[in-house]
């Protein structure tokens, strides 16, 4: 097996190139999967439907009821330097997704609300699961969000599971809540939802990566305990694959499911507002 714990592991080649195939050649084809596999996929598929079927919003924030809750702000999704930029940093990049996210810390952090992070990160236990999903199998393989163990912080800064530089004065200032890890993609395995409760949260507004995974499945999950749920589109994105377009996929069920969904400039008058 390879090593995990280094940036190019004993097979001879990094995890960025695991994640594609072996070699550099397997790379460069990946990274013109984006545009050979969805071209279609451009700013009009995304656009709202110009008549549509199902009601409007009616959602409005109520002082002292909100959190932002952003999932896996880490460097692994929204970094260059991240092991999955090759299939995610066109939708990073389209949507404006850093940039959007630390608008929302900022102003959250101005106007006092709760702020909480759900991190993703895997520790060497981890990879003795006997069974796997095609992602988990894929993050596991690559050593994604990776970390020494739940007890250490040894090799953590500026790994690919340590949170983006950008939002870091946002994360460690001592009162963003930083949640126990998610396993999967949802925030069952982890206490979101009993830190959300305890500080009275009744409405979550709802950022981070990736759209179709892990935010799409905190969304389900957040519902199904009764709180009203807002996703910013615009601060979310997913990867480009043949298998499809994974902010696309998402956009429709955040359509269907969440109780409002608002661009980074709404969220933030909406906040700005309280």
């Amino acid at each position: 097996m390879c090593d995990h714990d280094h940036e190019e592991g004993a097979c001879g080649f990094s995890r960025r190139e695991a994640l594609f195939g072996v070699g550099a050649a397997a790379v460069a084809g990946a990274l013109m999967i984006p545009a050979a596999a969805n071209a279609q996929s451009t700013n009009d598929a995304y656009a709202p439907p110009a008549e549509p079927a199902l009601p409007a919003s009616n959602m409005v924030l109520r002082k002292g009821e909100v959190a932002l809750v952003v999932t896996d702000p880490q460097i692994d999704f929204l970094s260059p330097d991240g092991v999955t930029w090759g299939v995610v940093g066109e939708s990073v990049t389209e949507h404006g997704v850093v940039g959007n996210i630390g608008r929302l810390f900022s102003v959250a952090k101005d106007k006092g609300l709760t702020v909480a992070v759900s991190p993703h990160y895997y520790y060497p236990t981890d990879h003795g699961w006997k069974f796997e999903g095609a992602l988990e199998k894929l993050m596991h393989s690559i050593g994604m969000f990776d970390r020494k163990g739940p007890l250490t912080l040894d090799g953590f800064a500026n790994s690919g599971a340590d949170f983006l530089a950008d939002y870091r004065e946002f994360i460690l200032d001592g009162k963003t809540i930083i949640t126990s890890p998610h396993k999967v993609y949802g925030p069952e395995s982890n206490d979101l939802a009993l830190q959300l409760r305890k500080n009275g949260v009744n409405q979550v507004i709802l950022s981070g990566m990736s759209a179709n995974l892990c935010v799409e499945s905190h969304l389900r999950e957040l519902l199904e305990q009764g709180f009203e749920v807002a996703v910013v589109r615009d601060a979310t994105a997913a990867a480009k694959l043949p298998e499809g377009d994974g902010y696309l996929s998402a956009l429709v069920n955040f359509r269907y499911m969440a109780n409002a969904l608002w661009s980074t400039e709404e969220a933030v008058e909406r906040i700005s507002a309280l």
